[in-house]
């Protein structure tokens, strides 16, 4: 059973081939191959559904086989709630990703659909990984056909917003792999034993200077990821320049491995240097909610308009991880739920406006009710649930992150409940740019196709779902975040028993 891991990352990988290789003769073959292929991923991931909601131990499936023994790196994958509700996020935006992409991508398809899906199985990689080193290798590797995806089928300033965007994650990347040598060497002194294990790794005794520094590499990685600010500059230029697929893989997948990094790895690894650290990272989330929306209202492009809400999703999410108690954190998970599926829709419309009117501008749009009603309606459903509206999926996570986060941080909870009135203006103001007003253009376009209104449904059955009953993916999540609380709660422990001379400062866990 636990075989079933190495598949899931494998799969994807040699659909990628199979696309690229059958796009040289044939492109609808192509799209038809990495569709069918998501769907039948998507298939199993179902199949394992069925273990995740009977699950007695911590995680539900583990595999490891031994790769360089002598420096303690192996194949450890390994998959529980969390990881498995983001394996869910992966297929679904995958397959929106690629039906969005259907007539957009004419050139180099068989290619596309290789980079896209092998983006996929990176990111599938990211969250089962449990060796430190096997984690890494899957982060980076994500940036190889992310780079391709938006360099070649971007738009006008592609050159300079794939090499921007590279430049930051490589950046944080390279911060993070110092800090896991780090950690590697810290615990093998301690220890006597030299792993890049994550399970090993927990609970490494180190002095509260150390800990406070390799926190900080994983965390600018990560936060660079999450478009945390101010390290989120990157991500309106990326947005921007991307196909359609890339901006839903972009804001929808790749965000979330941020806040996966955070979750799984930082504050069970570094609970002490997390708890010291924490008000600074939740002012930092605070700050990202509110500037995030005001600058969403400033921007006259469509693409930076919704990337900018990213932004200050993402805030919600930073604070919800060191807010540390369940609330919060389940909050945080169903944010990070809600936004892949709630952003993404909105780039998939934003797409579909640009193929029609060849421009993002909004000065340029205006009167597109009259001209695309069921586009309009589209999409007034989905600035309601942008801006967090009761009943639909944002508000959920939205509002268990700030209950969560009140009960010892009220002050930081008024600032960012701001974020809600703030996020109103600017869906408000979205929806009033494009679908009200004058048509003064005089646009004239065909309204959503079979195609089209077929994606929008199924993302807004979504949003529903998630908004009216998400105790599904609350019990998911439960159980594994439970676990991440308790080895951060080990972890400080241990901690407090290393010798004062090794210590300087500590706390309770976060």
């Amino acid at each position: 059973m636990n075989q079933i891991l190495p598949f899931l990352i494998l799969w994807p990988l040699a659909c990628g081939v199979a696309a690229w290789l059958a796009g040289r003769r044939n492109k609808t073959l192509a799209r038809w191959i990495a569709l069918v292929g998501l769907i039948l991923h998507l298939g199993v991931l179902a199949w394992i559904g069925t273990l995740v909601a009977g699950q007695q131990t911590a995680w539900v499936l583990d595999f490891v086989l031994p790769w360089i023994p002598q420096l303690g790196i192996g194949i450890h994958l390994a998959l529980d709630g969390l990881s498995y509700l983001l394996l869910l996020l992966v297929d679904f935006l995958g397959i929106i990703a690629v039906a969005c992409s259907w007539n957009e991508i004419q050139e180099r398809v068989g290619f596309f659909h290789f980079n896209l899906l092998w983006v996929l199985a990176a990111l599938t990689g990211v969250f089962l990984a449990l060796d430190m080193i096997l984690f890494y290798f899957f982060w980076e590797v994500m940036l190889v056909p992310l780079y391709f995806l938006i360099g070649i089928w971007g738009h006008e300033r592609r050159t300079y917003a794939t090499l921007k965007f590279f430049l930051f994650t490589q950046g944080g990347g390279l911060l993070m792999l110092l800090a896991i040598l780090g950690l590697y060497f810290v615990h093998g002194q301690a220890t006597g034993t030299y792993t890049f294990d994550y399970l090993q790794l927990l609970g490494t005794s180190m002095r509260s200077g150390t800990g406070m520094w390799l926190m900080l590499g994983f965390f600018t990685a990560f936060a660079v990821k999450l478009a945390a600010v101010p390290v989120h500059t990157w991500l309106p230029d990326a947005h921007t320049q991307a196909p359609t697929a890339g901006s839903v893989i972009l804001a929808g997948l790749l965000l979330k491995a941020g806040a996966y990094g955070m979750l799984r790895f930082l504050v069970p690894l570094f609970p002490d240097a997390a708890l010291r650290f924490a008000p600074v990272a939740m002012v930092l989330g605070s700050v990202g909610i509110i500037y995030g929306a005001i600058l969403s209202f400033a921007q006259s492009d469509i693409k930076r308009l919704v990337a900018y809400t990213s932004v200050s999703h993402m805030g919600f999410v930073l604070l919800g991880i060191f807010t540390w108690n369940q609330l919060a954190l389940q909050g945080a998970v169903m944010v990070i739920l809600a936004h892949g599926v709630t952003t993404g829709a909105l780039f998939v419309l934003a797409g579909m406006l640009q193929e029609r009117t060849h421009t993002r501008e909004l000065a340029r749009m205006g009167g597109l009710r009259s001209v695309a009603p069921a586009m309009g309606g589209i999409a007034q459903f989905l600035a309601a649930a942008a801006l967090g509206l009761p009943g639909l999926a944002n508000f959920v996570g939205e509002f268990l992150v700030l209950l969560g986060a009140y009960i010892h941080h009220g002050l930081i909870v008024i600032v960012a409940a701001v974020g809600f009135i703030l996020a109103a203006v600017y869906a408000l103001w979205m929806i009033r740019c494009i679908f009200t007003g004058l048509n003064d253009e005089e646009w004239r376009f065909p309204d959503l196709t079979g195609r089209e209104t077929a994606i929008m449904a199924l993302l807004i059955a979504t949003i529903v779902w998630l908004g009216l009953y998400p105790q599904p993916a609350l019990n998911a999540a439960q159980r594994a975040l439970e676990t991440m609380q308790q080895y951060a709660v080990s972890g400080q422990e241990m901690a407090s028993k290393t010798p004062s001379s090794m210590q300087s400062n500590n706390g309770g866990a976060p």
